[in-house]
Parts: C-alpha cells; structure tokens; sequence
C-alpha cells in the first residue's frame, strides 16, 4: 500500500502570516497545496480567488491543487493555470458541459479532476473516469472548513474505486473535509489516495508533525 498525497488545504492557514505558513508547508512532508476557491454563489462562503492563488505560488514549492467551488469555472481555468495552478478540480454539480471542461484542464497541462458534493453519486462519473486524473469527494459540505466528517464516505470510495478499477483506469481519489488521524487510515484502505486537510493540521501544535503523521499513517 503506497503512502497517501498529502495536501494542507490553506483555507485553514494563517492569512496574516500567509507567507510564513507556505515556507512552512516547504518544510513539511506535504505533497501538494490545496487551495479552496469559492465564490459566495455555488457555496455560501467566499474565500479568495486570483491574486492569493498568485500569492501563494510566488512562496510554494509544492504543486498548487487548485479546487474550484465556483459557478460556470470555464471562465477561469486559463487564469487559474496563469496563476500557478498544477491540478485544477472543478465541481461535478457546476458544469454543464464537463467532458468539455476536463479537457480543458488537460489543454493547459494541469492535472484534471472532478469535485463532487456528498449528496452527489459517484455513478454520475461513469461516462467520464476514463478521462480524469483523479476524483475529489467532498466529505463534508463544501463551504467552510472544520466541519464533521461524514462516515458515508467510505461507502462512496469503495464504489468509485471499484468503477475506476472496472474501467482500467489509473485515477486518483481525493478525499477533502474532516479529515484526520482518526480517519486516515480508514480512508486509505476503502481506496483513498490524495487527503486534504485544513484545520486538522493548521490548528494542530505542530502542522509538520501532524503532516508526517498522516503521511505515514499506515
């Protein structure tokens, strides 16, 4: 069993010290940085968008995993990419035209991926796995962090890990809310590869520590 992705999302980090958090996320055993876009419109919250994205990329020296939880994402992929976007994810329930918009994810040389809410099956994927590096489950509603982890979550990554492999394909699953050490390990064996994890980690002593524990949690 490999060792999951770990991606710090920076939603939870400390804006004030915005730099300081990234260096330290540089430090740290972290994979990727995952950076929670959200409009105020598709989730009732907003976060930040093109120049924090920026922002961050000017410090980082992991890949950004960009998740857009934004209305019709097709009009910001480009500048998104421009930003320092490595993989970009845009939400299942917000395209009207998702081969479409996978494709041009892939056009700009990011990784594509497709979000889906909790409410949201993993069946609706089926046309399209084939066609995506990886799959992000929400396991919380999306729209604000620190929220409750929710256990039918590992139902849904038996599933799409049993489409993935009936389909021969090599997408990843990433799992974005709630997630922590009490978790993770469930988490990775129902099929989970990537986690992301917000203020688990930012709110923890010591955020390295806390990433290499959920690194090597297995």
């Amino acid at each position: 069993m490999n060792r999951p992705v770990i991606a710090p999302s920076v939603l939870a980090a400390d804006f004030a010290n915005l730099q300081s958090e990234i260096e330290m996320l540089n430090r740290s055993e972290a994979d990727w940085i995952h950076v929670d876009v959200m409009d105020g419109v598709f989730v009732p919250n907003i976060s930040f968008g093109l120049p924090v994205t920026e922002a961050i990329h000017k410090h980082a020296t992991k890949p950004l995993d960009v998740h857009l939880m934004i209305q019709k994402p097709e009009n910001y992929l480009d500048e998104f990419k421009k930003a320092g976007a490595s993989s970009i994810s845009v939400h299942y329930e917000a395209c009207a035209h998702l081969h479409r918009n996978i494709h041009h994810i892939k056009s700009l040389d990011c990784l594509a991926g497709v979000a889906i809410n909790p409410h949201t099956s993993v069946k609706y994927l089926e046309d399209i796995i084939e066609e995506l590096d990886f799959v992000c489950v929400m396991s919380v509603n999306p729209g604000y962090g620190g929220q409750k982890f929710i256990k039918n979550t590992y139902r849904k990554i038996e599933q799409l890990k049993e489409m993935i492999t009936d389909a021969g394909s090599s997408t990843l699953i990433e799992i974005d809310g709630g997630v922590s050490l009490d978790n993770a390990r469930q988490l990775i064996r129902a099929g989970a590869d990537i986690l992301v994890a917000g203020s688990f980690i930012f709110s923890s002593s010591s955020p390295t520590d806390t990433i290499s524990e959920l690194k090597h949690v297995i």
